[in-house]
């Protein structure tokens, strides 16, 4: 192999934050979804979506190695996924701080700082700097001192983006972070999330149940509905045969003059995984 064939492999590994090759998810005794083959690499923003009760959060499980595949294989850097891996940052579907309480929003972001770093201790100055570091990153500086149970919606969810960045992750994943959100804070927020993509050259991965929100700044969709997996760039997913093929019934995909998807011919489900 040439020197130059090694440098263009090797390129390839680095770009890569995840890959997966005929993977299968589910339970003992119950496969949720299968035969998945997908890549993400670094500076891509992609969208995990499909109707409630499709298996888009095991994705997430499987990616923070919470759970083991029930076929196949996924890999992120390169390596078998593990619990508390600092390279990826994660913001749950369900904070485990409750939005009642009155701890400062840094003190928060630098406790989670404190949690990813074992083994060795420092400073209190330099943690509170990484903490503002954070807060200024998701545009939150001037919430720094607030309370968390001052904070609406919107703010409380850049709160949590920056505890996620805190360890200047390379992966990040969002579990639902615009449910609940109005039209404004969601595309605010979707706009924020872009500009940490494109900025610090990261990966990232969003479940989410509007596409539409999403659609001008993804690179690709991951779309999991009745048991299978369709993932590509949105233009290649978000479409009538691509989603019939799907769901195994003929779906139509319309689009308006803004670009926006309207997808028809499916019913959703209930109780998301």
């Amino acid at each position: 192999m040439s020197t130059a064939d090694s440098k263009i492999i090797t390129d390839s590994i680095q770009q890569e934050i995840v890959t997966a090759t005929n993977l299968a998810a589910g339970y003992p005794g119950k496969t949720v979804w299968q035969d998945a083959n997908f890549s993400f690499n670094r500076g891509e923003f992609a969208a995990i979506i499909g109707p409630n009760g499709a298996g888009k959060t095991l994705l997430i499980r499987l990616l923070l190695g919470l759970q083991q595949p029930i076929n196949g294989t996924i890999k992120t850097f390169n390596a078998q996924p593990k619990r508390g891996n600092p390279r990826i940052g994660y913001v749950p579907q369900r904070h485990l701080v409750d939005s009642d309480t009155n701890i400062e929003c840094v003190e928060l972001v630098k406790l989670a700082f404190s949690g990813n770093r074992w083994g060795f201790s420092l400073s209190s100055q330099h943690e509170l700097k990484v903490a503002h570091d954070a807060l200024e990153a998701v545009g939150a500086a001037d919430l720094a001192h607030q309370p968390l149970s001052t904070l609406s919606g919107g703010e409380l969810q850049r709160i949590f983006l920056a505890e996620a960045l805190v360890s200047n992750p390379e992966l990040l994943l969002l579990d639902e972070p615009l449910s609940n959100l109005d039209i404004k804070r969601t595309k605010e927020l979707v706009q924020l999330v872009n500009n940490v993509v494109r900025s610090r050259n990261v990966a990232a991965l969003l479940v989410a149940h509007d596409i539409n929100p999403l659609l001008p700044f993804l690179d690709k969709v991951v779309y999991i509905a009745n048991g299978k997996v369709a993932t590509g760039k949105p233009r290649e997913v978000l479409t009538s045969e691509s989603l019939t093929a799907l769901y195994g019934v003929h779906v139509e995909v319309i689009r308006d003059s803004r670009g926006n998807v309207a997808i028809i011919g499916i019913e959703d489900h209930h109780g998301d995984e």
